[in-house]
């Protein structure tokens, strides 16, 4: 198994086998072996032995290697590494080891089998998952994909994607959103890889065969989308509704990253332009990997980013900034209040909902702020938008704790968002004006916290 592992990059030159009839069945396979003790020094000074050879020795935990090793370092051996096969207690065998001969690298074979194995199991199971919902929309004539309000570069290109995996053109499989793209910079990325988000109505959608939400789950519209075929998400789950198939993934930093997974269990051909917008919504919704990304992101992105155009990526990030943008972020300035590393701010009546977002995301770039949380009014709803650096207390947890009985809330540990009725706010908190709202969101964010630390003292005391 050495062998054929270490190949093509590293030549085993010689097997030292104690038992001579394990040696002679070696041989007659093909390999290089000698049977010698190897417990005696003379037995590696006769295999050429230099400070420059690799030595790999197998522990199977039955017996000690202090002689072994003694043995190997007399003969100027410095490169020594011990495989642990089938060794209960590793990690003591590992340091009893280390104690008496610090030069020594130990491996679990588990753990180099256990990576690889686990990867490969993964990406069975997920094969199979899409061969089942591939051979279910197979038949259909009309399929939907549906992506949520305002989408952005993860919901597009995760469309895109789901399209690909399901081996279907621009006029059998339709990628829709209630309401269209009218971000700068979602509009850019729209424009630059020619993609066509349709509009549609909820009643639009039972004209359809089968229906697929990506980047989304049927309990964002509020009721009204009750059927769905398929769910691809990276959001945490959500109750209420039933799917026949779902891959819901809330570890995972996007929904490209799952889609990369699907297209590659099943070997499909990624054409420039899909790799392009999975690896521009993958850096886009990790923040380039500093919210929410694990190792599955870096390895999607690594797969993808020799098959994308970098030079259109940077085009499409181009469009960050307007004067609009840098509107709300100046009355964000003014009005905002920041005590105890978190900036609070309300924006009042804002045209589009992303205004708020970016404003959040750009406070927490500032130095000493932690969590930043901004509010705005489009339409009639109240939009609350939650970013933190991802290491203090959970973004979902506080839009849940304050706005889940009056309106839509959820998110991650590092970004949440929720979305309320005016009405219903006001029922609740009263009709605050701009500063009074912007101090009452303040109090409950830092009453939050508080909560959080003192959970933390009691915990440190019952330990003692």
């Amino acid at each position: 198994m050495v062998d054929e592992i270490l190949r093509p990059s590293f030549e085993v030159v010689e097997f030292l086998i104690e038992s001579k009839p394990v040696a002679r069945r070696l041989h007659e396979a093909g390999l290089n072996v000698t049977a010698a003790d190897p417990r005696r020094t003379d037995t590696y000074l006769k295999a050429d032995l230099t400070p420059g050879t690799c030595i790999v020795v197998e522990d199977t935990g039955r017996r000690s290697l202090k002689r072994i090793l003694e043995s190997i370092r007399d003969a100027g051996g410095l490169l020594v590494y011990v495989l642990g096969v089938g060794v209960s207690h590793v990690r003591e065998r590992e340091e009893a080891l280390k104690a008496q001969f610090s030069e020594v690298n130990y491996l679990p074979l588990s753990e180099l089998f256990g990576g690889p194995l686990l990867t490969e199991f993964s990406r069975s199971l997920t094969r199979l998952k899409v061969q089942q919902y591939q051979h279910f929309f197979s038949d259909a004539e009309r399929v939907l994909i549906l992506l949520h309000n305002e989408p952005d570069p993860d919901a597009l290109a995760s469309g895109l994607a789901l399209r690909n995996v399901l081996r279907r053109t621009r006029q059998t499989a339709i990628i829709a959103a209630l309401e269209g793209v009218t971000r700068p910079e979602n509009v850019r990325m729209v424009n630059l890889l020619d993609l066509h988000v349709e509009p549609i109505t909820p009643a639009q959608v039972n004209e359809y065969d089968r229906v697929a939400m990506v980047d989304v789950q049927p309990h964002y519209f509020g009721g009204a989308i009750d059927r769905v075929d398929l769910v691809i998400d990276h959001h945490p789950e959500q109750p209420g509704y039933t799917a026949v198939f779902k891959d819901i993934r809330p570890d995972y930093g996007s929904t490209s990253t799952i889609l990369t997974e699907h297209l590659r269990a099943v070997d499909a051909n990624i054409s420039e332009r899909t790799a392009t917008a999975m690896l521009y919504a993958i850096k886009s919704d990790t923040l380039f990997f500093n919210r929410q990304a694990n190792r599955v992101d870096i390895d999607a992105f690594s797969y993808l980013y020799p098959l994308a155009d970098a030079a259109l990526i940077r085009k499409m990030e181009g469009a960050e900034i307007t004067m609009e943008r840098l509107e709300h972020v100046l009355k964000a300035m003014q009005h905002g209040r920041m005590v105890e590393q978190v900036f609070c701010a309300f924006l009042g009546t804002s045209p589009r909902e992303d205004f708020i977002p970016y404003v959040a995301d750009f406070y927490l770039q500032l130095e000493n702020v932690k969590w930043t949380i901004v509010a705005g009014i489009v339409h009639d709803s109240l939009i609350i938008s939650v970013r933190n650096l991802g290491y203090t207390r959970n973004a979902g947890e506080f839009v849940r704790k304050y706005f889940a009985d009056i309106g839509s809330a959820g998110g991650h540990r590092a970004m949440a968002k929720a979305v309320v009725p005016l009405s219903a706010f006001r029922d609740k908190f009263g009709n605050l004006q701009a500063d009074g709202l912007t101090e009452r969101i303040l109090t409950m964010a830092l009453e939050f916290l508080h909560e959080h630390h003192a959970g933390d003292r009691r915990l440190v005391g019952s330990r003692q």
